[in-house]
């Protein structure tokens, strides 16, 4: 009898979460299209009704273009996880080799890591593979490693660590960059949470972990933060061996 309660605890709670989650999604959603879109309309209406002259219509457009950025990061993760939750979508564990996800990610952020003169580098073993769904996990790291070069100055270190410990594999993201504040962390995956800009300007909305939160829980995993303001971030994920 309390094996059956405490199963049925544990159903409410995940449907308690999901609830959050999807009303959260889409409260975002609803909020940043309002907002590019507003902001956009007036911006015209205004310079047709000759409220504002043309050079300070066009000095406006480089804000328009970066919430126009923010909205379209949103459309994408959202798009990510919307992928999980319908049609056939279903966990494809396959043996990755730890040193490739490493290779892709340094490929992927090449750009961004040589703007603000960012070294990437591994720690751990280079022959390490674990085994899990691929498309959720690379999509996991992106937004960690985004994270991670948004909040770090120019010239300072992120590495990707790798070990195993208590039959799980652990792979981490570690910054040296402005860190989280105690008050913030412990709210981090909340929807109320503040969003801060990165140290080049960068924005986004803060909704990336709360889907990364998820795709590590359709992975059966679990996520860690550890972080202190201006000493850095580390974000570990916890994967069952398979």
């Amino acid at each position: 009898m309390n094996d059956q309660i405490n199963e049925l605890q544990l159903k409410i709670e995940r449907l308690e979460q999901e609830i959050n989650f999807k009303n959260g999604l889409i409260s975002i959603l609803s909020h940043d299209s309002k907002e590019i879109f507003g902001n956009f309309v007036f911006l015209i209406e205004a310079l047709e009704q000759k409220t504002i002259s043309e050079e300070d219509f066009f000095k406006l457009l480089p804000q328009v273009k970066r919430d126009a950025q923010k909205n379209l990061q949103t459309a994408q993760d959202s798009t990510a996880w919307l992928k999980t939750q319908y049609g056939e979508f279903n966990i494809k564990p396959v043996k990755i080799m730890v040193m490739d996800l490493f290779h892709h990610l340094e490929e992927n952020y090449a750009v961004k890591l040589k703007e603000k003169n960012i070294k990437f580098y591994f720690k751990g073993d280079p022959n390490a593979f674990l085994t899990t769904d691929q498309l959720l996990l690379e999509y996991v790291l992106d937004k960690i490693l985004n994270n991670a070069v948004k909040y770090s100055l120019p010239g300072q270190d992120i590495y990707l660590q790798y070990f195993t410990e208590n039959s799980e594999d652990i792979i981490s993201v570690v910054d040296f960059g402005t860190g989280i504040g105690e008050k913030y962390l412990s709210a981090i995956f909340n929807y109320d949470n503040p969003v801060f800009n990165g140290t080049a300007g960068e924005i986004g909305v803060g909704l990336s972990l709360k889907i990364v939160k998820n795709f590590v829980s359709l992975l059966k995993g679990n996520i860690k933060i550890i972080s202190s303001e201006n000493k850095g971030t580390t974000v570990s994920i916890f994967l069952p061996k398979i």
